[in-house]
């Protein structure tokens, strides 16, 4: 039985790859029509061919920018003439660069991507639920990350702008939730996605040997919790920062 009500329209970002993917054939399995929305069409196309169902569009988006996430939501909503009740906001970068040097570029990127782009997502959706009068039980699925916490040497940044994302999270739930709008975080640990491949064997192992599960996570495992988040078994969930980590802290 689908945890999903039927014809549910859920918005994915970053769903060409990693988590996002996962997120969009688990929300398909369920029976909801998904839009995999990624900066690479290619990616999204390919997420979209193997889904459940047919009634599924791959579209592109660029996060860090105001017009084109606007314009992503007109077509949603000229597509299937609704906005999409279900917002994941997916997207995300992680870069390593160690406080003492001077990198103003990538900073600014990993801002825009993982904490602009959740706001930005965030913001428009919630304008085209109130427009659409379709805000009544809606939900938006922002992903952090445990790296918030900030116990990550070298990822400054990235922790920063996941620390933000849960803050902002709360901020909005609290805004929100007398419309009818739920928001909700999950935060990932060490999950087997294209994020982490650079990790060197070495380092995997370190990091394994500090998870209580003795091992890294699934994408799948993370988008489970997402979908559930997703539908009305956690109807009087709001405001929520949920941990995905094997036990890690």
């Amino acid at each position: 039985m689908s945890i999903l009500r039927a014809g549910k329209l859920a918005l994915v970002t970053g769903a060409g790859s990693g988590i996002g993917r996962e997120v969009c054939r688990v929300l398909a399995r369920e029976g909801a029509n998904v839009v995999a929305a990624d900066q690479n069409i290619t990616t999204a196309q390919e997420t979209v061919a193997f889904l459940e169902g047919t009634e599924h569009i791959a579209l592109h988006i660029n996060v860090e920018d105001r017009n084109s996430v606007k314009t992503a939501f007109k077509d949603v909503v000229k597509q299937y003439l609704k906005p999409p009740t279900i917002i994941v906001n997916s997207a995300g970068i992680v870069r390593k660069m160690f406080l003492m040097k001077p990198d103003d570029s990538n900073f600014d990127d990993v801002i825009n991507v993982n904490l602009k782009g959740t706001f930005l997502v965030t913001q428009i959706a919630v304008n085209m639920l109130m427009e659409g009068n379709a805000n009544t039980n809606s939900s938006i699925i922002n992903i952090s990350s445990i790296a918030a916490n900030g116990r990550y040497v070298g990822y400054s940044t990235y922790n920063a702008s996941k620390a933000g994302v849960i803050a902002m999270t709360k901020s909005a739930s609290l805004e929100l939730g007398q419309f009818g709008i739920r928001v909700n975080a999950v935060l990932p640990g060490f999950i087997d996605t294209p994020m982490i491949s650079h990790i060197s064997e070495e380092a995997r192992e370190m990091h394994i040997n500090n998870i209580p599960l003795q091992r890294f996570g699934k994408p799948e495992e993370v988008a489970e919790v997402i979908v559930f988040l997703a539908s009305d078994r956690s109807s009087y969930i709001n405001g929520a920062s949920i941990e995905v980590t094997g036990g890690l802290i």
